[in-house]
Order: C-alpha cells, then sequence, then structure tokens
C-alpha cells in the first residue's frame, strides 16, 4: 500500500485533490463516555453546575468538526454543509454514545471532520463533568460509515 501524505523526498506533503471531482462526501462517526451512574444521573437532570452538558458538547462537536484542518496537520479546510451531533443515553451501561454526521460537496472526503465533531463532543462532556466523576472513559472513537469519492460507500460491520 502507497501512503499519499509523503512527497517524492520523503517529506509530509497535503495530497493534491485538484483533479478530483466534486461528490456528495458524507462521514459518521461515534465516540463514546463511559461514566459512573451518578454522573449520568446528573447529566439527565441537569445537575451539573457548569451547565447544559450536551447542549454545550453539541456546539463544541459542531465547532470542532469545522475546526478540524486547523488541527489535524495535513487535513484540507473544507466547507462543511452539514453537522449534525446526536446523543444516545444507555443507562445500563451508563453511557452516552455521540454520533456525528458531517456532510459536504467537494473533492475530498469528510472522514476527519466527523471524527474530530464525536470526539471534541465527547471530550466536552468529560470537561463539564470531571469535577464528579474523574475516572470516566473516552472510547471507542472511530469511523462508522462514510459516502461519495472514488471509494463509494463503506460502513463498519458492528
Amino acid at each position: 500500500m502507497d501512503f499519499t501524505h509523503f512527497n517524492t523526498d520523503g517529506y509530509a506533503r497535503m495530497v493534491d485533490v485538484s483533479e478530483k471531482t466534486d461528490t456528495v462526501r458524507i462521514a459518521t462517526a461515534q465516540a463514546v463516555v463511559r461514566m459512573q451512574p451518578a454522573t449520568l444521573q446528573a447529566i439527565q437532570s441537569g445537575g451539573i453546575k457548569k451547565g447544559d452538558v450536551l447542549g454545550v458538547a453539541q456546539v463544541a462537536g459542531v465547532m470542532g468538526a469545522k475546526q478540524t484542518a486547523g488541527f489535524i496537520p495535513m487535513c484540507h479546510p473544507l466547507t462543511l454543509t452539514s453537522v449534525d451531533i446526536a446523543f444516545a443515553i444507555n443507562e445500563p451501561d451508563s453511557s452516552i454514545t455521540i454520533r456525528c454526521q458531517v456532510k459536504t460537496t467537494g473533492k475530498t472526503g469528510v472522514e476527519m471532520e466527523a471524527i474530530s465533531g464525536a470526539g471534541i463532543a465527547a471530550m466536552t462532556i468529560y470537561d463539564m463533568t470531571k469535577a464528579i466523576d474523574r475516572w470516566m472513559e473516552v472510547t471507542d472513537i472511530k469511523l462508522l460509515e462514510k459516502s461519495g469519492g472514488k471509494s463509494g460507500h463503506v460502513k463498519r460491520e458492528l
């Protein structure tokens, strides 16, 4: 397998996508935050002093997706047409699963933006609740599905 992020001298480069065709690109990623049951209850009941945890995490996830090229060195800056953050609360597992779906029409995919959005939302949940639960875990950050471009539609088997 050839890596595309190296030039002929072996140095890192941003891939040239100028000859690629614009297509609709969609990617969905997830992250999971595992916590103590009391922490989950406090989030659900609005008992966190810093405010609306999921509301702030939702905005942070959107902002994170939009800023991906600023902190992943070889990512292309993209004009995103949609970023959607959704939360699934799992009380028996005492966790919150964050899903981030990102869309654009362009020459390169939005996988990194979806992964960044989910991860930043998860880290925001941690940040806002760490005062009551320092041992939360941010886990399972991964791409779930992508479509568009040369590779077409790909979906992770769950």
